[in-house]
């Protein structure tokens, strides 16, 4: 089993991880993971989550993103990069359809888009760090399924990628187990929170915050 396929075999997973959304499996993963980059969310109100297929593109080049098209698999994260970040258009409304015909969930562009109101019109959810009609050129191979740096992170095959309005996280293959039992547990705690604030309390107090100042910040 690679590690595609082990992510994508537990819906569940993929599920929770959607609907808590990236501040919270933030959270929830320690703090970990955070791809620290502005991003622009193409598609507005999508969410999504599901197991990274990887692209390393040559510089100004998205040759590797037609390759991979032939190997994205329903549930699958595309996530498109190059050696320096550049405002180059890696990916375009053919290209997204491809993607959306073989079922990606969402894709991530460590570079430009292009074609932003039929992508929007496609309805695929595409997060880029530009839109720019720039385009690339289609010389170099580049690689697939390696392991990719984004906004700080490494982000390798198989690692689950959660994006929304907030930005992206990457939570490792390794880690996802836990990540999902935190999250599950922190989901719970702030609908507990969440009805004591609409009753009227403050978080000053549930969080201790008062008791705090009143012992000297001891």
């Amino acid at each position: 089993m690679t590690a595609h396929d082990a992510a994508a075999a537990e819906p569940a997973v993929i599920e929770t991880l959607t609907a808590a959304g990236v501040a919270t499996v933030y959270e929830a993963a320690g703090r970990r993971g955070l791809i620290d980059v502005d991003l622009v969310q193409v598609v507005p109100g999508s969410r999504v989550a599901g197991p990274a297929r990887t692209v390393r593109c040559g510089q100004g080049d998205n040759r590797a993103v037609h390759e991979a098209m032939t190997l994205v698999r329903p549930g699958e994260v595309l996530v498109l990069t190059m050696p320096e970040p550049a405002p180059v258009a890696l990916i375009g409304e053919l290209l997204a359809t491809q993607a959306k015909v073989a079922g990606a969930a969402g894709i991530l562009v460590d570079a430009a888009v292009r074609d932003v109101d039929e992508l929007r019109a496609l309805g695929l959810p595409v997060w880029a760090r530009w839109c720019r009609v720039r385009g690339a050129t289609k010389r170099e191979r580049g690689a697939l399924d390696v392991p990719v740096p984004v906004g700080g992170e490494t982000v390798d095959p198989g690692d689950v990628v959660v994006l929304d309005a907030d930005g992206a996280v990457v939570v490792r293959r390794t880690r996802v187990d836990d990540v999902v039992a935190a999250t599950r547990s922190r989901l719970a705690r702030e609908t507990g929170l969440r009805s004591r604030l609409a009753a009227g309390e403050f978080s000053y107090d549930l969080h201790g915050l008062r008791t705090q100042d009143e012992s000297g910040g001891r």
